[in-house]
């Protein structure tokens, strides 16, 4: 089944704010502000460039499981860089797709070389049951005959 809707959709719906961290800043301090805001996942910026990505999976995988210590560990030398970007044009069936080939469950959106926003696994999930949940409601009443133009 294909996914119909572009990414820019989804970010009108949800939002573009997106948080973000240097790469010199310590891993502590990005995981706690993934803590802080409830997010599987920051941008790591230089000024107002995206230099990489980093998540909670990084994190655990890098940091925890090494045994390396999250305040003396920066950013950098965890982040995914160059981080996999999609355009607000793409559709949410090419996002699904790169998310499940590349295993990952963040994508930030690109509008030329300017940040747009980031969108998750989740948020694609969500648009998928809510184009679902329209698409169900239009079948009933057309059924149902009380579908405008429906004699």
């Amino acid at each position: 089944m294909k996914v119909t809707g572009n990414i820019s959709a989804i970010l009108s719906y949800k939002g573009t704010d997106y948080w973000t961290v240097a790469p010199e800043d310590s891993v502590y301090h990005a995981i706690a502000l993934m803590a802080d805001k409830n997010i599987g996942a920051v941008l790591v910026m230089e000024g107002t460039k995206l230099v990489g990505i980093m998540s909670e999976r990084d994190y655990s995988r890098k940091v925890f499981l090494r045994g390396r210590s999250s305040k003396e560990t920066a950013v950098r030398d965890i982040m995914v860089s160059p981080p996999i970007t999609v355009t607000p044009q793409q559709t949410v069936d090419d996002c699904l797709h790169i998310m499940t080939r590349e295993r990952i469950r963040h994508l930030p959106v690109l509008d030329g070389e300017k940040v747009a926003g980031v969108i998750s696994i989740g948020d694609l999930v969500n648009w998928i049951i809510s184009a679902q949940s329209a698409t169900i409601d239009h079948l009933e009443s057309y059924i149902s005959g009380s579908y405008p133009g429906h004699a």
